[in-house]
């Protein structure tokens, strides 16, 4: 199992780096950083023009070539560069991919959990109440775009709390400005803001966990393991929980990576609305405003959130299938 791990995370360094590397060279030659200066008003001279664009490293007189090697050079030692507006990409990294993470992980946790025992759940409960509703309720989130989930909840939020005649739910930015208190109302005030972004992934996340689960579910139920384990005395629940529900979770487990990278995207889309500024909300500013080492410093982080997410993906694939630990 060590042996199959380190290789899977050498191949996702180097994964990462393609991707980062990708994300430069387009950002590189697609956007104008340049046009950024000469819309100033006053324009600034064209001789400093040239020398702010050589000291960011974004003059597109410069070769390509050369320009790479340079954030190439930097990224080796671990510095993304500057900003369009000279600030470090560094700073606003550390700043911005918290935030982001603690929306995701959230989210992730929640919406998987929920998703994954509300389908196995279904399976066992095939064609009755339970399982028609949960049928009806996840095909309708999928149904719906996650930028219109968002939005409705948002609507949603506003009714409830004039009807409750205080602000139950808050949907604007992470926090209160200039909120005074302990840690418990600052704790209480950014649970508020958290609870509709959150909720808006785990709803994304839960529909399609529950019906690929359900299926998964439905392929080994009926299998003769399951028979076997109950006619050697194990209950129903325990054969159903200890044998079925492992052996259903195997392809779901690699699923996750794969809706991993339609979260972050969901999550770009919600930091938006909402005002979170995280990654998400970043590449959509940057991408606006030409920063080219933003960009690329985004998607180095949205490829490593994602290869993480594939790396967890393997050890819980190894932990369900003792085949994996020997290969």
């Amino acid at each position: 199992m060590g042996m199959f791990l380190v290789r899977r995370l050498v191949n996702y360094v180097v994964l990462i780096f393609l991707a980062s590397s990708f994300a430069y060279l387009l950002a590189a030659t697609t956007l104008d950083p340049r046009s950024n200066f000469e819309q100033l008003q006053p324009k600034p001279s064209q001789q400093a023009i040239e020398r702010e664009l050589s000291d960011l490293n974004l003059n597109d007189k410069t070769p390509l070539a050369q320009r790479y090697a340079t954030w190439v050079g930097g990224l080796a030692h671990g510095d993304f560069g500057r900003t369009i507006k000279g600030d470090s990409v560094n700073e606003a990294v550390s700043r911005k991919a918290g935030v982001t993470l603690r929306l995701i992980v959230a989210g992730t946790v929640i919406g998987c959990t929920v998703g994954v025992g509300m389908g196995a759940y279904a399976a066992v409960r095939q064609y009755r109440g339970f399982d028609k509703a949960a049928t009806v309720l996840a095909f309708f989130v999928l149904a719906i775009p996650t930028v219109v989930i968002a939005v409705t909840l948002q609507v949603l939020a506003v009714h409830i709390n004039e009807a409750l005649g205080f602000t139950l739910f808050q949907y604007g930015g992470e926090y209160t400005s200039g909120l005074e208190g302990g840690f418990w109302t600052t704790f209480g005030d950014r649970v508020q803001h958290a609870v509709l972004p959150t909720l808006t992934l785990a709803l994304t996340l839960f529909a399609a966990f529950s019906r690929y689960q359900r299926n998964m579910m439905l392929d080994v139920l009926s299998a003769d393991f399951v028979r076997t384990a109950m006619a050697k005395g194990l209950t129903r629940r325990a054969a159903l929980l200890k044998h079925a529900l492992r052996t259903a979770m195997i392809p779901t487990i690699t699923y996750f990576t794969f809706t991993f990278g339609i979260l972050l995207a969901g999550a770009t889309f919600t930091e938006k609305i909402y005002g979170w500024h995280g990654m998400g909300a970043w590449v959509v500013d940057s991408i606006a405003t030409n920063d080219v080492h933003s960009v690329a410093a985004v998607t180095c982080f949205m490829a490593l959130c994602v290869m993480a997410a594939s790396f967890l993906s393997d050890i819980l694939y190894a932990w369900l299938d003792p085949r994996v630990r020997v290969s």
